[in-house]
């Protein structure tokens, strides 16, 4: 029996991202090549008739699955109905601007379309946000989507996942396939932390661990991560345009696993709801590994961290704290955790201000505080802050 077709909205649609995604959604990459799918495009008045361009080429293709395509510059029409939305638009940085004007544009945009969502998508309607700053504009949109479910709301970091495991696959000659559970914790973002210690290789004797085979800590500490961190800035030189197509393909693999699940003993990396897992506190948005099943995704729990990567967490929350109460604009060193001395390892692990409060002095010289996470109140969020930190180049 022949499904019912799903809905699909891309916001940002005749943008580069969106003009990259469109096909493969209506190929069925995003949600299988039994899943029949109807289109919902949405992008603002000025780009009205590049849009329809790219609804004239859908069209032209002929894509069997695609059952429909709907494209306007009305968010209510865009968003009524829809059973996945991937929110690709969104206002970018231009020279000049302080990051609080880009918030405050970012916050203007994903206020209407989280509304027009909340009131008009489909029962569990599942939102991935694409748009940087990612972390944060997934935040924006579940603060003013308050009855969309927060489990129903994520962020893109598989980018970064697959671009871990791509330079794994190139550093040993081995198929991309055949590499998984590479871990992105953190932010889509400088300061995230690409984790290859629970990473294994498929190989004709069985599985084995990417520390063993690579053999190699100095690059996979070092290079390995400032690949990954900064691929997005590469790709730009090299194209002068930043990353479409792989992102395209990464927010494919995002929704497709979440609805159609991760095979057994593999995890990926989503940007999600925290429930204070790896002492994250609860309510940020964050890159954890997860396993997907029955259209839901679960934490993997357990995993045993370096105290180098205990770090990561205590890093980003800080720099949250930092920016919120106005003694930083945003920008925080990829390697700037590193400069944390020897003797600070040896601290109590279970405890935040360990890392926290001797970063708070040794980066910024500004007063220490609790180890208890303060409230945030999203006014002050909105207000303030610019992003979980820098914005990369996707």
């Amino acid at each position: 029996m022949a499904k019912e077709p799903m809905r699909v909205l891309v916001t940002g649609a005749a943008g580069q991202i969106g003009y990259a995604l469109v096909p493969m959604i209506a190929r069925g990459i995003m949600l299988g090549a039994d899943q029949p799918v109807i289109l919902h495009m949405l992008d603002i008045p000025p780009a009205a008739e590049a849009l329809n361009g790219v609804r004239m080429e859908l069209v032209d293709a002929a894509f069997p699955l695609l059952k429909g395509v709907v494209a306007t510059t009305d968010v209510v029409e865009a968003c009524t109905g829809v059973n996945v939305a991937v929110m690709v638009g969104g206002f970018p940085r231009k020279e000049g601007m302080e990051r609080k004007d880009v918030m405050s544009k970012n916050v203007s945009i994903y206020k209407a379309q989280a509304s027009a969502l909340e009131a008009h998508a489909a029962p569990n309607c599942k939102v991935l946000v694409v748009a940087n700053p990612a972390n944060t504009n997934a935040l924006i949109l579940k603060e003013f989507a308050p009855s969309i479910p927060e489990k129903n709301v994520t962020c893109l970091t598989r980018l970064d996942h697959n671009r871990a495991l791509g330079q794994i696959s190139e550093r040993l000659n081995v198929q991309v396939s055949d590499v998984k559970n590479a871990v992105i914790w953190g932010n889509h973002s400088s300061t995230q932390y690409p984790d290859v210690n629970h990473a294994t290789v498929k190989t004709s004797s069985g599985e084995k661990p990417v520390r063993e085979l690579v053999a190699d800590d100095a690059w996979l500490n070092g290079e390995f991560i400032t690949t990954v961190q900064q691929r997005g800035a590469a790709i730009i030189k090299a194209r002068k345009f930043s990353s479409a197509l792989s992102a395209a393909s990464s927010a494919c693999d995002h929704i497709r696993d979440w609805v159609l699940g991760t095979p057994e003993g593999t995890f990926v990396s989503m940007g999600v709801y925290s429930d204070g897992s790896y002492g994250v506190p609860a309510g940020l948005i964050y890159s954890f590994p997860v396993t997907c099943s029955g259209g839901e995704w679960k934490i993997v729990q357990g995993m045993m961290l370096l105290i180098f990567q205990f770090l990561v967490p205590c890093l980003f929350v800080h720099h949250l704290w930092l920016i919120c109460h106005g003694q930083l604009d945003g920008v925080v060193s990829s390697a700037s955790f590193l400069l944390i001395p020897p003797f600070t390892h040896m601290r109590e692990l279970g405890q935040w201000a360990s890392g926290i409060s001797f970063y708070c002095i040794l980066q910024y010289n500004v007063p220490t505080y609790s180890a208890k996470i303060p409230e945030f109140k999203f006014s002050k969020l909105c207000d303030v802050l610019s992003c979980h930190c820098r914005p990369p180049d996707r």
